[in-house]
């Protein structure tokens, strides 16, 4: 005998498809109600009871369909709502840098939250900058940035509990004026009195003072980071004259550097659904920023030398490479090579820690002699490199020149050491297109004509 065939299993009965069926269900029983309450009224003389049971009905019936409107708008809210929060992660997805994170939060919460303006407050991750910029929902409107107080964000923030515990406590001093006061006795206590308030005074200014410490130094909890959040909001009332606000704190490694503020042409309470779209909006941007952070202070520390501070080899190639795609023919381009003299026998004297410092002091002074358009870089070892935008053959000389200077002219008595001197090898680019790395060759070479020639000294090429 053959075995029957299997049924096919039925399909998972959804929510709303039960929702559908309750609610015809009930609709149903409630049209046969009141068809019986007005075949009563029709076939038997109507009773007051039987007029309060139809009055009872209708209104009834007419509350389950105002419950099932408000259903319904809530659920519009809800898919709406879930909409939005899904627009605002797939456009931090695809950001990568803060300011396409931030561009793409304000977009999408412009649309779906009805402000007439958004502020993103941040801090900037290269300076120590507050900066604000202001995104009108009306058409025609440009984009306003401005800078706000660095306190705004990084001051500790007082709670009412704060106060309340750090107002200054007097403490009672007891001087006992019973005792007869002897030749010079008056004069003792006064001390005694001095010295016990002396000693009593700085608890007093402790328990006055503020003991939070700085939100650069250390995290807030989430009331303090909404309090930093709601200040700045206050600030860009203030700065731009807005009306109302709703702020959520933008957090980074536990520490707030910045908030999104909403705000209304008209004073009026903000819905939930925009509190929640703001809250989480915040939250995701915080990720986001935090791992556009990372990522930037990962590149950072790839492409700068520990010990200086200065561009690492990898970062001036780099430039260099990226500067010779995009010369064009009047730009002029120099290198400056630069080694320590004796910087061997300097480490075997005085040790590798005060030859480390010998090396930052000397990066330094590079630093501050070269002009701002020129790139210095630890190119390994005691040498550096300066690459020279747009210099002449006389300019070149003299911002060599001026760093050789700059090195001699360096106090090291706190090391031990006497001095040190540098040789500089100078060489720019006669063509146009000459490549960098033949004018890095000849500053080398230059280079090693000043330290035969006696070192300390400029040559060039």
């Amino acid at each position: 005998m053959s075995e029957p065939a299997s049924r096919p299993a039925r399909p998972a009965e959804t929510p709303e498809r039960r929702t559908t069926r309750a609610w015809w269900i009930f609709a149903g029983s409630f049209f046969i109600l009141g068809l019986i309450a007005v075949l009563r009224l029709a076939t038997e003389t109507a009773r007051p009871i039987d007029l309060a049971v139809v009055g009872l009905i209708l209104v009834v019936g007419f509350t389950a369909i105002r419950h099932r409107q408000a259903v319904a708008a809530l659920e519009v809210g809800r898919r709406e709502e879930a909409e939005s929060f899904a627009r605002i992660l797939s456009s931090l997805s695809r950001s990568v840098s803060p300011d396409a994170i931030l561009g793409a939060i304000v977009s999408e919460l412009g649309e779906a939250t009805g402000a007439d303006h958004i502020v993103v407050a941040r801090r900037r991750p290269d300076a120590r900058v507050l900066e604000a910029t202001l995104v009108s929902a009306r058409p025609g409107v440009p984009d306003s940035t401005t800078r706000l107080p660095i306190a705004d964000l990084e001051d500790p923030v007082m709670t009412e509990a704060d106060r309340t515990e750090r107002l200054p406590v007097a403490i009672p001093v007891v001087v006992d004026v019973s005792e007869p006061v002897a030749a010079g006795g008056l004069r003792g206590r006064l001390d005694d009195l001095g010295a016990r308030i002396g000693a009593t005074a700085p608890l007093a200014l402790a328990m006055a003072r503020p003991t939070a410490t700085p939100a650069s130094t250390a995290e807030r909890i989430p009331g303090e980071q909404q309090l930093v959040a709601e200040r700045i909001a206050a600030r860009t009332r203030d700065v731009y004259g807005l009306t109302d606000t709703l702020a959520a704190p933008l957090t980074s490694g536990g520490e707030v550097v910045g908030a999104i503020i909403l705000s209304h042409r008209t004073v009026g309470d903000w819905s939930p659904t925009t509190r929640r779209l703001l809250r989480g909006a915040a939250v995701e941007a915080s990720s986001a920023l935090s791992r556009a952070y990372s990522h930037l202070a990962a590149e950072t520390q790839a492409s700068t030398d520990a010990l200086t501070g200065l561009p690492n080899r990898r970062y001036f190639d780099e430039f260099c490479g990226l500067l010779a795609r995009r010369r064009r023919s009047g730009d002029a381009v120099g290198v400056l090579m630069v080694d320590i003299d004796k910087f061997k026998v300097l480490n075997d004297t005085y040790g590798h820690a005060t030859g480390d410092e010998v090396l930052r002091a000397v990066g330094g002074a590079i630093v501050a002699a070269v002009r701002e358009d020129d790139v210095p870089a630890r190119y390994g070892g005691e040498e550096f490199v300066v690459l020279l935008r747009n210099p002449s053959p006389e300019i070149a000389l003299e911002v060599g020149e001026r760093v050789r200077a700059s090195v001699a002219a360096l106090d090291l008595a706190r090391l031990r050491v006497s001095g040190v001197s540098v040789s500089v090898g100078v060489a720019v680019a006669r063509q146009a297109d000459q490549p960098i790395a033949e004018l890095i060759a000849e500053a080398d070479r230059a280079l090693y004509r000043a330290k035969r020639a006696g070192r300390d000294r400029v040559v060039a090429a």
